[in-house]
Parts: structure tokens; sequence; C-alpha cells
């Protein structure tokens, strides 16, 4: 039986997991990226049932790994009655259809796997033509291989689209259907524009959450600012970006955006998918870093966020860095720790408090000092200061309200025609 006509009519169940290394100080990172693929594969809804890495001394460009190898895999795949073969790295078109002719099996590299993932958790319809452009720029080259619609595919991981859809059309139709997704795009990134620049013109700071996939944020957000956001032990569990309002303890209120989690090995289909989803991040005034402290690989990690956010050009932001789930740390070895680290549990509040007195401090590093009078009949105004700004002094008088404020560069402006160097 072809590979095509395995996995035509439903969705492949029994995963055969393989990755490769080139040295012996590259196997422990790559063990570690092999245990990271199962557990991509069972938010995929696969059983995995086998991962095995090689050692690859050289990639052989017919079929990536060497025949001898492709034999074992071939032999386990058989022997285990596998529905589908993932592969750990990412795999050209050419490489793809050998293997699963080798394999008689369909074959997914780690790029068709994370899209798929982000296909079925896409929400929003920014997120679901996001995903569905990445998916047919990835699939595209691999349908001209095959011959085939992709009518005849649906149903194999890797291959099905944004919530209950299909990706369902031949070559000529899915581009004509990338470019009606592109316009589309293109409309709702305006709208999204829209309401990022009004929030730019808001008298309120911006601060955005970052971090690895699975660290922890969504947990955060609903800690800080009991919103409510769907919880999941699994990877890319929330995929669109979320906003809420976070109270900080003098009583000002700052906006608090989540971000999509990053991978190691982030297809590059996604990073210009969901280039504008970082945006938020891009229009923070702080950043938090949230790494997963109880993490075998926190180093490697965090280097991969610190990666992409040189790519777009963060890492020049503020940023807190935040150590999340040392209620899970065992004591086998120290933290790596570093100068003005905050470290936290979300899921049990512990460190919070410290955490809400940091941002509420770095969030106030660009504040100036003022005296304002406001008149009695500013009631709104009033209010606004106490949202947005830190009150050091009050004094009610006759002739108004008289305050020593600390405010953000935004709002001291709008605050002039009030100032005064009346009682103090």
């Amino acid at each position: 039986m072809g590979p095509q006509s395995q996995y035509c009519n439903k969705l492949s169940e029994k995963a055969f997991l393989f990755g490769v290394f080139s040295s012996k100080r590259q196997y422990e990172r790559q063990k570690h990226s092999l245990e990271e693929l199962k557990r991509l594969a069972e938010t995929a809804g696969l059983t995995v049932g086998q991962s095995q890495l090689f050692e690859l001394r050289q990639i052989q460009s017919a079929t990536y790994i060497g025949s001898g190898q492709a034999e074992k895999i071939e032999e386990a795949v058989k022997k285990g009655s596998y529905d589908v073969v993932i592969f750990d790295e990412d795999l050209s078109p050419t490489q793809t259809r050998n293997l699963e002719t080798i394999f008689e099996v369909h074959v997914v590299d780690r790029t068709g796997l994370i899209l798929d993932i982000f296909a079925q958790h896409a929400r929003s319809s920014e997120g679901k033509l996001q995903v569905e452009i990445a998916q047919l720029s990835y699939l595209l080259p691999r349908l001209a291989g095959h011959g085939v619609e992709f009518s005849q595919l649906a149903g194999g991981i890797g291959t099905r689209g944004p919530g209950e859809t299909r990706l369902e059309m031949d070559r000529r139709k899915a581009k004509e259907r990338m470019s009606l997704l592109k316009r589309n795009l293109a409309r709702v990134r305006s709208s999204r524009e829209l309401h990022r620049s009004k929030r730019l013109k808001a008298p309120i700071s911006m601060v955005s959450l970052i971090g690895y996939t699975n660290v922890g944020k969504s947990t955060l957000l609903n800690q800080l600012t009991r919103a409510g956001v769907l919880v999941e032990d699994k990877l890319f569990a929330t995929l669109d970006p979320m906003v809420r309002n976070l109270k900080l303890p003098s009583g000002r209120e700052v906006l608090l955006a989540d971000t999509v989690g990053l991978i190691r090995k982030l297809p590059h289909q996604l990073i210009d998918a969901f280039r504008s989803t970082f945006e938020e991040a891009k229009a923070a005034d702080l950043l938090i870093h949230l790494i997963d402290a109880s993490h075998p690989d926190l180093i490697e990690q965090e280097k991969v966020v610190q990666e992409v956010l040189h790519d777009l050009d963060l890492d020049k932001k503020e940023m807190i860095r935040v150590l999340n789930k040392i209620d899970l740390v065992n004591s086998d070895g120290p933290l790596p720790i570093e100068p003005g680290d905050v470290l936290i549990s979300a899921e049990t509040g512990e460190g919070i408090e410290k955490l809400l007195t940091v941002i509420e401090e770095k969030v106030s590093l660009s504040f100036r000092r003022v005296r304002l009078c406001l008149p009695h009949s500013q009631g709104d105004k009033l209010s606004l200061l106490y949202r947005t700004g830190r009150i050091l002094d009050r004094q009610d008088r006759s002739d108004g309200v008289y305050l020593e404020v600390e405010l953000d560069e935004k709002n001291f402006n709008k605050f002039h025609q009030y100032r005064t160097s009346g009682p103090r």
C-alpha cells in the first residue's frame, strides 16, 4: 500500500519519531528536541509509539538520512504498524517523497507538524488566515510532487486546515486561495493596526509577555488579571494575542498583552505569518520574559527566545527576566539566576506581589514628577490620573484639587495646562 492511500480518509494515529545528531556534544540537545517533538505529536492528537535518535555524519540529498538508517526505520514501521513517520528536522519535498516510497507511510517533518498544531489551535479570524497562508506556502511544492489534489490527502497529519476545514484544492486553486487569503489578511491587519494605534495614543503603558511555548504565560496572565484565559498543559495551547488590564500596587493600571509561544526550529513560514502578532510586543513599554525554571533545557529555550527577539529588533527593550514554576524545581543544581530576576509560581501565586512591584518600578523609570491643580469639575481627569499615574500627595481645597504626581511622558504633556507651584 502506497503512502497516499494510507492517509487519505483519516488522521494517522500511530507515529514513529526520529531525529539525528552529528556529534556527542550535540546528542543531549537533540535528545531534548526529540522529547519536544513527542509532545508536539501528542498535542496534534497522535499516539507516539517509538522515538529514536540516529548519528548522522553527512546529510544525504535524496533521503537526508543514510540507506542503512532508512532500512532500520522501514523495518520498525512495518513491525509496529505505524501510520506516520515524523522527522525532527526539515525535509525537502523530494526527500519527503523518497522516504514515503521507502516507508510506505506518510512522512511529516517538524515544520509540517507544527503547522498542523497551529491550524488546530487558531481561533481568531486573523490567526486562521495566518496559519492557512503558512500551510499553503509549505505544502505547494510538496503538492506538485504528489501530482494529486489536496482533497485526496485531506485527513493526513500536516494537511488539515484551520478549524474543521480541509486544504481541499489542486495546485492552481491553492495559488488562487493564497492570493485571496493574503488580501483578507491585509484587511484584518489594517483593522488591528487601527486598534493598536488607538491603544498607543491611550494614556496607559503596555507590558507584553514573551517566552517559550508552555512556560506558563496564560497561567500568569490569569494570575495577574483574573482574565479566565484557557490554560492547558499543551504546546501552543493559545495562539491569538490577548490584552487585559492589570492593576499595579499603587492603583495605576497598565495593559498586559500575551504573545504566541516560541519554540526551537520555529518554521520561517510561521515567523513571517505571525510577525504582526509580535507587533504587540514591539509596541510595549516593557517586556516580561517568562522562563520555565523547572525545565531541564531552560538555557536552550531562553536562547531560542533571545534569537527571535533579536530578529524582531526587540532585544534592546526594557525587560524583566522572570523564572516561573519554582514550585516544581528540584534541588539537583543551582538555577541560572541573574541580578534583577524575579522568581515566581504563576500556579500557586508565590512571588506575584514582588513581580507586580518590579513591573511598577520598571514602567515608572521614565516618569516625571509634577504638581497639578485640577478644577473640581474635572473628575474624569482626576480619575485618569489615578489610573495612569502615581499619586504622591493630594490636597482638596476650595479652588481645586492639588496633587503631586508622577506621570509618564505620554501623560505628562496632556496635563501641562494644570501644572502649578501651588500649596504643598
